[in-house]
């Protein structure tokens, strides 16, 4: 991708980079309030301007910004890793890596990144599909999506990858997740979830991963994809009846925000309503938030489910 401040050298790869604020939001998936906050508050990035006063960012700037929002997506805080520079970043980031489940993980996120490399979408697609089918829905998001998701997130981190490739990836999975979701028997019991994210969330994978572990378990499932305004999300909560709003939040979301949000929406619903807030950003909340539900982890999703029904008690307003 060639952006303006951007020359190609003989190899035909790009030389002399800046990007613009918009294209590091697009490259790093970290949006423009979130640079602009840590310029502030970390002094870093620490962007250089144009002629007309826009921030131009370095190669440099955005490796380690990458190395940063992978680690955030782990569970660490921004604020204790500003300092650090790109070797140490990367070096935490290979500690705090997870432990495999099998031992055949990395060998399948190795042919999937070979894919990616060699552009085959076909073969990714098949790929995806055959492990679907192999182990079922639940067993595909926990034990293959979630490694996955963190193999390409890092090779994309080191530069094995590119922008477009990981966006291929994501494109292949949200459509063999979305075909398995579509061909399962329809819900039409309780409880009755609604899942998006907050304007600015822009990642939907989460939703749609949690809603593929939620329709085995006989969930009715009411997705309005990312980014919906509050008094959306309130009203379609209304309109719906729904038992539980479940709201997704990547690593990089400002957790005063999320929080403030939160807080706005437990005061506008109705109190039978429950809130879960899951994804990365909830392991940095150090708060309790009254009335809503956090969620770490996909697989504490299920164990939520389970809870609620445990102790749910039907209301005469039909929720």
């Amino acid at each position: 991708m060639v952006s303006p401040g951007q020359s190609m050298n003989q190899t035909g790869q790009a030389s002399d980079l800046v990007l613009n604020i918009s294209a590091v939001e697009r490259e790093t998936g970290l949006s423009k309030d979130v640079l602009r906050m840590w310029e502030r508050r970390y002094d870093f990035p620490r962007p250089e301007r144009d002629d007309n006063g826009e921030r131009q960012y370095t190669p440099a700037d955005i490796a380690k910004l990458r190395a940063v929002k992978r680690l955030m997506d782990v569970g660490m805080r921004p604020g204790k890793l500003m300092a650090r520079s790109l070797d140490e970043l990367n070096a935490l980031a290979d500690v705090r890596s997870a432990p495999r489940r099998d031992q055949l993980a990395p060998a399948l996120e190795r042919d999937v990144i070979a894919l990616l490399q060699s552009h085959d979408a076909t073969g990714l697609q098949h790929a995806l599909g055959n492990l679907l089918m192999r182990q079922g829905l639940q067993k595909f998001v926990l034990d293959t999506v979630t490694p996955l998701n963190r193999a390409v997130g890092d090779a994309w981190m080191r530069g094995e990858l590119q922008v477009f490739e990981e966006h291929l990836y994501t494109e292949q999975l949200l459509a063999a997740l979305r075909m398995a979701v579509s061909s399962s028997p329809r819900q039409t019991g309780v409880p009755r979830v609604l899942l998006t994210t907050f304007p600015g969330e822009q990642h939907g994978l989460g939703l749609l991963m949690v809603e593929a572990l939620l329709v085995p378990e006989g969930v009715q499932c009411i997705s309005l994809g990312p980014q919906t305004p509050l008094e959306d999300i309130r009203r379609a909560a209304v309109a719906h009846k729904v038992h539980i709003l479940a709201l997704s939040f990547s690593g990089a979301f400002p957790v005063r925000q999320a929080t403030d949000g939160l807080a706005g929406l437990r005061r506008l619903l109705p109190p039978q309503v429950t809130i879960w807030a899951g994804g990365e950003m909830t392991r940095r909340v150090r708060k309790t938030l009254p009335g809503v539900v956090l969620i770490p982890d996909l697989a504490s999703a299920v164990n939520a489910l389970r809870s609620w029904r445990a102790h749910w008690v039907p209301q005469a307003s039909g929720y």
